[in-house]
């Protein structure tokens, strides 16, 4: 679909890989529902940012870990805005937690913001396209999720299920909706990595380099403007990482 004019809600687009995305989307025509947790500020910048683009912008807070704040967050963009053509599930945690030591407390978390949240701010927004006719959601899984880390497993499984997510929201929301997930590989290392696990991570990487957010900005914009023909689909951005063995 041509995006010129549309609305997009992409989660956690304060920073980073949101940012970058969110930054695509706007430098294309898309108006912005720009939603944060915690980063007021660079919400306000990026407001500011995309507003300067020639789009319409709003800040939205709220903690997707939490359902009620997921579903008013989708009902305060469409109250503000009138619709939501584009979703981009992008806000999530990631922090180690190695096997024998992850506690209740920490798959809570993991699983409610990075799985429990998106699905039923999936479910309010991929129900409110369906009944407008049209419009695409776009999860950002992880490469994790089909070779999990050792250290991080809550984290992985909650990916996997975004995964499985992204196939039965493509099944139940068709073909009005299109779903589909990219699944980033080595974009923005862990904080935590030492030098040699990082040169590690670059020798298992066949292209031999880290990607960029812009890499995972452009993935998503192909899957909302490149093609109409492509739902329930997983694109790996991973430099060739998934293949090494």
């Amino acid at each position: 679909m041509a995006v010129n004019e549309k609305v997009a809600l992409v989660t956690g687009s304060a920073r980073r890989i949101g940012r970058a995305v969110a930054d695509a989307l706007a430098a294309r025509g898309v108006h912005q529902a720009v939603h944060y947790r915690t980063s007021k500020a660079e919400a306000d910048e990026a407001v500011e940012a995309h507003r300067a683009q020639g789009v319409e912008a709003e800040v939205f807070r709220a903690d997707l870990s939490q359902v009620k704040e997921a579903e008013a967050l989708a009902s305060a963009v469409l109250e503000r805005f009138g619709r939501i053509d584009i979703l981009v599930n992008n806000a999530s945690v990631f922090f180690p937690s190695p096997l024998g030591e992850v506690t209740e407390l920490q798959w809570d978390v993991l699983m409610n913001t990075n799985l429990k949240g998106p699905f039923f701010l999936a479910q309010t927004v991929g129900l409110a396209m369906k009944a407008a006719g049209s419009g695409t959601i776009v999860n950002i899984g992880d490469w994790a999720a089909e070779r999990p880390y050792a250290g991080y497993l809550p984290y992985c499984i909650s990916k996997a299920g975004v995964v499985a997510m992204t196939k039965g929201l493509a099944k139940a929301l068709a073909p009005e909706v299109r779903v589909n997930c990219i699944n980033p590989g080595p974009v923005m290392l862990p904080e935590d990595l030492s030098e040699a696990e990082r040169r590690e991570v670059l020798a298992k990487t066949p292209l031999g380099r880290t990607g960029s957010p812009s890499d995972i900005a452009n993935a998503v914009i192909f899957v909302c403007e490149g093609t109409d023909f492509v739902t329930g689909a997983v694109l790996t951005i991973d430099g060739g990482r998934t293949v090494w063995g």
